[in-house]
């Protein structure tokens, strides 16, 4: 099988870990690319989410999934019939046009299944928020398989930002692994809060696994008011069209003082967005980074601005337009070491692909040798940093 034919397959069962993303992606420009070597780390399990053993078909419900009927109304009615203990609605091989508008709203205890083969297409609209499934204040929810195909390219007006793939709000225990989201008007996927009579309701316990977000139009992620929100083994890559245009958005609304706790980005592939690899933007606590690879990214690999606490380590930044990675904004509390540099701030050197041998390099971020190498940057108002030894190619 071709790489490229290998786009839109799921994860099959016992696949090894890592080999999911390195066979999952296709260019969303006209871009040949090599496959990028991930660092070996343990199989990771998904958490098991509580439901019941109902299995429903979504064609016994009317679904038809011949990629010209409107769908929206079958599916639902599927996911409604589940027993109160939930269950599993399945959606067979097939394209089934969605109304974003309206959108499909999950309830809890349920596993939305797609068959590898399954795409949910989001029927072309003018709305500013629009979202094909929308997980909102529900608890144990899992998402996997197949493919969402968001609109973007048909999308009947010029405003909004919001057209997303998956909409998770004010949810708990939700699960979201082996599906392909791609070309919405916003997000491939957004993770945040609901609001309440009592305040928001941060989303909780959320686990992105072995997904690919690619050729969306605002971010491939937005992780918003949340609890311990985990992504592993995932790409995010291709976003452009409107602002922040970043792989990953990790930031709270601005005018909130809520907090973001808890995310963990591990063994993940982000590459070619128009902004930043991965933000993480005020009010965000206790952020790590590990053993992903970030690169050919118009902005920075990772910005840090005002956060507080986390760890960068052991990641590979090459080729970004900007730094590798730059605290700014008072950023504190955060451990930058083994991670690897190369060719970073090809804004001004342009892309080499012809490079010297890696130098260790232990201290801060303003030093001389480190920054004549235009990898990392730590500014001055930052305090209780940590930057350990780091790799470069000087």
């Amino acid at each position: 099988m071709s790489f490229h034919e290998h786009v839109r397959n799921a994860r099959a069962p016992g696949m090894a870990r890592r080999d999911f993303l390195k066979k999952s992606s296709i260019a969303a420009a006209s871009l040949a690319l090599g496959t990028t070597a991930l660092p070996a780390l343990a199989a990771y399990v998904a958490p098991t989410r509580a439901r019941g053993t109902a299995v429903l078909d979504v064609r016994n419900y009317g679904a038809v999934g011949d990629g010209v009927h409107d769908d929206t109304a079958a599916i639902q009615t599927a996911i409604n019939a589940l027993p109160a203990t939930g269950g599993t609605v399945f959606v067979p091989a097939g394209t089934y046009m969605i109304n974003a508008v309206k959108n499909l709203r999950l309830r809890s205890l349920m596993h939305l299944q797609l068959d590898p083969a399954a795409k949910l297409v989001a029927i072309p609209n003018a709305a500013d928020r629009a979202y094909v499934l929308n997980v909102y204040k529900v608890s144990d929810v899992e998402i996997s398989g197949g493919q969402i195909v968001g609109e973007r390219d048909k999308h009947m007006a010029t405003s909004g930002e919001w057209g997303h793939a998956i909409m998770v709000r004010g949810s708990n225990r939700v699960t979201v692994r082996d599906i392909r989201l791609s070309n919405c008007w916003g997000d491939g996927l957004s993770i945040g809060g609901a609001a309440a009579t009592t305040g928001t309701i941060p989303s909780q316990d959320v686990v992105v696994t072995n997904i690919v977000s690619t050729g969306n139009r605002r971010q491939a992620l937005t992780i918003g008011r949340s609890r311990g929100v985990k992504i592993y083994d995932s790409e995010f890559s291709y976003t452009s069209g409107i602002k922040p245009g970043c792989g990953i958005d990790i930031e709270p609304d601005p005018d909130s003082t809520a907090s973001t706790s808890g995310v963990r980005v591990e063994n993940c592939w982000i590459h070619h967005n128009d902004g930043n690899g991965i933000q993480v933007y005020k009010t965000v606590l206790n952020t790590v980074i590990k053993a992903c690879t970030i690169e050919y990214n118009h902005g920075y690999g990772v910005l840090l601005l005002n956060a507080d606490s986390g760890y960068v380590v052991s990641n590979k930044f090459m080729h970004n337009r900007l730094y590798g990675v730059s605290a700014r904004s008072a950023t504190h509390g955060v451990q930058i070491s083994a991670n690897t540099f190369r060719n970073n701030k090809t804004l001004y050197y342009g892309i080499r692909e012809s490079l010297g041998a890696l130098t260790t390099i232990a201290g801060t971020g303003t030093s001389g040798t480190m920054k004549s190498s235009w990898q990392l940057e730590v500014t001055s108002d930052c305090y209780d940093m940590v930057v350990g030894k780091n790799y470069y190619a000087l």
